[in-house]
């Protein structure tokens, strides 16, 4: 009956009636975006006096813009994880957005847009479909599906409106889980403006005026909390059908140099936010740390009856096997700042460790195999060549694997979803019963690691030697007996 007496969210009954100069056109405002760019803009306007207010453009026929209008654009923001080791549980009413628009039913406010005189950045989360050409856009007449189509006809609306000043240029600064997201992004741009044949000195505009900065983000925003809305309405005194959930930890890895700090102050606000010359090194320290730590205690978690991520890492034997994996083997081979491996690492462990979020074993065993060669083969690979010796929990890890795909354990099915010429090629191997030649077997098929693995020295012995020791004890015991016979 209390709920009923609430108030919806909005602007007049929250007191936040601030009016902010459009700085930032977003495409794209599902849950990533209000959990990770307006959500940091947000900070930066109470913290940095950056003063900077977002149009929220709708990049689908089928979006829901109208509902953040209802509510002035307003939204509360959950935050919830743990930090060093302590439980963070925040709220927040985001204010950043000004203004929501559907290019589909009111085209001309959004070409309005290219006309905002403090306009500077463009913010975008498409997904990774999102950046990419649609030759079918042959027209620039709108409103298109295609996301890049629309930044282009922005930036031609701008470039005419202002003559091709230099300095009304925008930063584009996509989101997308794209490798040089922002690269890709403006070829499509330019070859928009080839089909349209736009003017030559538009596509210099384009190259010369206006700054692309691929970005590396990491954020998991749930969302909307519809299986336990009730407990987070409980906490509100007002009704915000637009709450969104998000964990605490934020990376964004922006590639750009001095200017772009200068224009963005990032360093004001306490997220880890860095502005570098180069993202791979970051995306690879993701790659391997991150989801190379889910992969590679996957098989050994479940092969010890874990089915949840946290429930994992707090097993004493799984979580010291995930570190030791991680801060003696995995960390050895980056090349990058010890301190900054580890301080990147522990937030990891933190993250796995959040107990508002389950994150089912089972799920990020889908495509195990493919994974596992881009996340922990190439740390293996590499920590071999530089110290010319085997990683022994990695080493154990992929035989976890092996084990894993003969598709049962004790009494147990184990959870394969992967590419049935995979599934079935395991299969084929496990016929055999002799550990040397299913080691032999699985480590030299290409089918799996796009190269042959038992060319790795005493890698076929070592990985037979763990297979004998899962199948005849437990897990921990079997993984103590093998580090033993190899120390």
């Amino acid at each position: 009956m209390e709920n009923q007496t609430k108030q919806q969210l909005n602007r007049q009954n929250s007191g936040i009636d601030t009016k902010l100069p459009i700085k930032i056109i977003q495409f794209g405002g599902g849950n990533f975006m209000r959990g990770f760019t307006d959500y940091v803009v947000d900070k930066l306007n109470k913290e940095a006096a950056f003063n900077a207010g977002i149009v929220n453009i709708q990049p689908t026929p089928n979006g829901s813009v109208h509902k953040l209008e209802e509510q002035g654009n307003l939204y509360t923001l959950f935050s919830r994880g743990i930090k060093k080791g302590e439980i963070i549980d925040e709220k927040c009413v985001i204010s950043a957005i000004q203004k929501s628009i559907n290019p589909y039913t009111d085209y001309n406010s959004f070409l309005e847009l290219a006309k905002e005189e403090e306009l500077e950045f463009v913010f975008s989360n498409t997904t990774e479909t999102g950046i990419a050409y649609d030759e079918t856009e042959n027209t620039y007449e709108g409103p298109h599906k295609n996301f890049p189509a629309k930044v282009a006809v922005l930036l031609h609306e701008r470039y005419k409106h202002f003559n091709g000043a230099s300095d009304k240029g925008l930063r584009i600064i996509p989101c997308e889980l794209i490798e040089e997201n922002a690269v890709v992004l403006k070829n499509i741009i330019l070859k928009y403006a080839q089909l349209w044949n736009l003017e030559e000195g538009f596509a210099q505009w384009v190259e010369q005026s206006n700054h692309f900065h691929n970005t590396l983000v990491d954020r998991i925003v749930p969302g909307y909390p519809k299986d336990d809305a009730a407990t987070y309405e409980d906490q509100l005194d007002y009704e915000d059908p637009m709450m969104v959930v998000s964990e605490t930890f934020l990376l964004w890895v922006i590639q750009g140099g001095e200017d772009l700090k200068q224009r963005i102050p990032f360093d004001q606000i306490n997220e880890q936010i860095l502005v570098v010359d180069d993202i791979q090194p970051y995306r690879l320290r993701k790659v391997r740390i991150l989801n190379g730590g889910h992969t590679l205690m996957l098989a050994p978690a479940i092969l010890a009856g874990k089915e949840i991520v946290k429930e994992a890492i707090d097993d004493q034997f799984i979580g010291t096997f995930l570190s030791e994996s991680i801060f003696n083997e995995v960390n050895q081979t980056l090349g990058l700042d010890e301190t900054e491996l580890k301080e990147f690492a522990e937030e990891v462990f933190d993250r796995f460790r959040n107990p508002f979020i389950k994150h089912h074993l089972a799920s990020i065993a889908l495509y195990f195999v493919s994974k596992f060669k881009v996340r922990v083969v190439p740390s293996l690979l590499t920590y071999v060549e530089r110290n010319n010796k085997l990683p022994l929990n990695l080493t154990f890890s992929l035989a976890s694997l092996i084990r894993f795909y003969q598709g049962s354990f004790g009494e147990k099915s184990l959870p394969l979803n992967d590419e049935e010429a995979i599934i079935n090629r395991f299969k084929e191997i496990w016929k055999n019963e002799d550990y040397e030649v299913v080691s032999e077997q699985a480590l030299s098929e290409k089918l799996f690691w796009d190269t042959d693995l038992t060319n790795v020295e005493g890698l076929k012995a070592a990985v037979a030697k763990a297979l004998y020791e899962i199948d005849h004890n437990d897990m921990e015991t079997a993984y103590k007996n093998f580090i033993q016979f190899y120390s």
